[in-house]
């Protein structure tokens, strides 16, 4: 008895000190994503926010004609929170349609980086919008100066729409993947509220 004891206790050494490392490690990759997602720029306290931008030109819709986005603004932000030692991600998204004259935007949790589909030493965020909304993924590109963003479908409000059942959804065949570049975060301002807009702004 004595024996399996101690085999028992050392089995449970060996699993924490793995779990232990695994933090660490996961902790260290976290750290290193907000760097690269916010360039350096991370919050002492507060929100850190980064905002990617993409204005298709005539040119590009006319070689897309299935295409309906024509703008599309992203603001990504992660934040502490009181349970979690890691930084917790959100999103907005802000766009326009070709063919339509008022603007629409989305929002959701992204939660942690986790690992990409397309390549396990790749991060990325995956996000989601409350009651089965869809969501979209976001990974950097070109040194962190853009980043592509995946959609499946999600689900648009109008902007200045306080009617919640009144909602559309970008799902349309070639309106799938974007690539947005890095911008200034003042670009992105109007998807913020007024509590989370930096002082600096």
């Amino acid at each position: 008895m004595r024996w399996n004891s101690i085999a028992v206790f050392a089995a449970l050494a060996l699993m924490a000190a793995a779990a232990s490392g695994a933090r660490a490690e996961d902790s260290a990759q976290f750290d290193q994503y907000a760097k690269r997602i916010f360039a350096g720029k991370t919050a002492a306290k507060g929100k850190s926010y980064a905002c990617f931008v993409r204005r298709y030109d005539a040119a590009h819709l006319a070689k897309h004609p299935e295409q309906k986005v024509a703008a599309m603004q992203l603001l990504v932000s992660a934040e502490l929170l009181p349970e979690d030692k890691a930084l917790n991600y959100s999103f907005s998204l802000g766009l326009k349609f070709r063919d339509r004259k008022e603007g629409f935007s989305s929002n959701g949790a992204c939660g942690h980086p986790m690992a990409s589909e397309e390549s396990a030493d790749k991060m990325q965020l995956g996000c989601g919008v409350d009651c089965d909304g869809g969501g979209l993924s976001v990974e950097l590109i070109e040194a962190d100066k853009a980043v592509l963003v995946r959609v499946d479908s999600i689900r648009l409000w109008p902007e200045n729409q306080k009617d919640e059942d009144e909602t559309s959804a970008l799902d349309g065949p070639d309106d799938k993947l974007f690539k947005l570049e890095r911008v200034n975060i003042g670009q992105c301002k109007p998807l913020m509220s007024e509590d989370d807009k930096p002082a600096t702004m």
